[in-house]
């Protein structure tokens, strides 16, 4: 319900509005000089319509502080190529490929010391690497190349 703009103002009702002015002042939106003459005006004021006249130009609520949609906030980001980043199969990949280097740096290590030429390593690469793949391939839509 609309307020009628006859109302006579209260005190508290100018202590806001002179509130909202200062914190428009504080983020910019007028300056100090225009604040002062507002406040003139807003201590003056008799009914809520010249109040409202006082900050008719000023937005109520600051568009910056309200929450993002919570649809925006699970939309992944898009790249430039277009596609969609798929960083936790990239994330997966990449411990892929880490372990796995590790893996036959010390199969090489040990098969050049030792001898012992039978490929481990591959024990590791082998079923990890199939897992991964069948991620890839039938992982969820959004993580699907």
């Amino acid at each position: 319900m609309a307020l009628n703009p006859e109302i006579r103002a209260s005190d508290a009702d100018r202590d806001r509005v002179a509130a909202a002015l200062r914190e428009h002042c504080a983020q910019g939106r007028i300056g100090v000089d225009e604040l002062n003459e507002r406040l003139d005006v807003a201590y003056r004021a008799r009914t809520l319509g010249d109040l409202q006249k006082v900050t008719s130009d000023l937005p109520e609520e600051d568009m910056y502080e309200l929450p993002v949609p919570a649809y925006r906030q699970s939309t992944p980001a898009r790249r430039p190529g277009g596609g969609l980043q798929r960083t936790g199969m990239r994330a997966g990949w990449a411990t892929y490929a880490s372990v796995n280097l590790i893996c036959f740096v010390v199969w090489l290590l040990t098969a050049v010391t030792a001898g012992a030429w039978y490929p481990w390593w591959v024990w590791v690469a082998g079923p990890w690497g199939a897992l991964m793949l069948a991620g890839q391939f039938f992982g969820r839509g959004e993580e699907r190349r």
